[in-house]
């Protein structure tokens, strides 16, 4: 099967989530989106990772409340050696399901930063990765950037396997309005945020 590996502290899981996954299984060719719960971005200190069983717990809730979806809460990172980086979850779904291929899913203020991540080249070549647009953000500018970086890293003879091309479609899926972030400060300041939840 392909499978979408959708990763993030979804803390909470809201309506653009939902807009996404359903998304890549009714206009792509995904058969099913992994939705992995990570107790703790190496990115996002401030989430407490204790709380990781708990928004699994929630996202299965979630998801359980939009019958016909075909997603499943994924708790592979929660039992994962901190910290939760995504090359170790891919590599760690892989190893658990062999007879699957995972394409990572993200937005594009993630692939704008993916550069910083552990071992960037490797989900680009040989998991590849699905971005949807956010607001403010350049999607196609910013995979051009990262294609002439692999173009000038195979000229340059500097280790790239010039055998494997960076692997970045671009997902035409609806601009999410709405973050997680931004709900949670709603709540914080007492406004009514639960048409954004999933």
């Amino acid at each position: 099967m392909k499978i979408a590996a959708y990763t993030g502290t979804f803390n909470p899981l809201h309506t653009g989530h939902l807009t996404i996954m359903k998304y890549l299984t009714e206009n792509m060719d995904f058969d099913m989106v992994y939705l992995v719960v990570s107790p703790q971005s190496p990115f996002k200190l401030h989430i407490n990772a204790e709380t990781g069983a708990e928004r699994y717990r929630a996202a299965e809730e979630a998801i359980a409340r939009h019958p016909g979806l075909k997603v499943r809460a994924d708790d592979i990172e929660l039992h994962l050696p901190a910290p939760q980086y995504t090359i170790r979850t891919l590599d760690a779904l892989k190893s658990r399901e062999p007879e699957n291929g995972f394409t990572l899913i993200m937005g594009a203020d993630n692939l704008l930063s993916l550069n910083r991540w552990r071992d960037y080249r490797r989900i680009l070549t040989e998991y590849g990765v699905a971005v949807y647009p956010r607001k403010g953000y350049d999607l196609k500018k910013i995979r051009e950037s990262l294609m002439q970086e692999q173009e000038c890293g195979e000229a340059a003879g500097n280790g790239h396997d010039v055998k494997k091309s960076y692997k970045i479609e671009i997902i035409n899926a609806p601009v999410v309005e709405i973050s997680s972030s931004e709900i949670r400060e709603g709540i914080a300041a007492g406004r009514d945020m639960s048409r954004w939840l999933m």
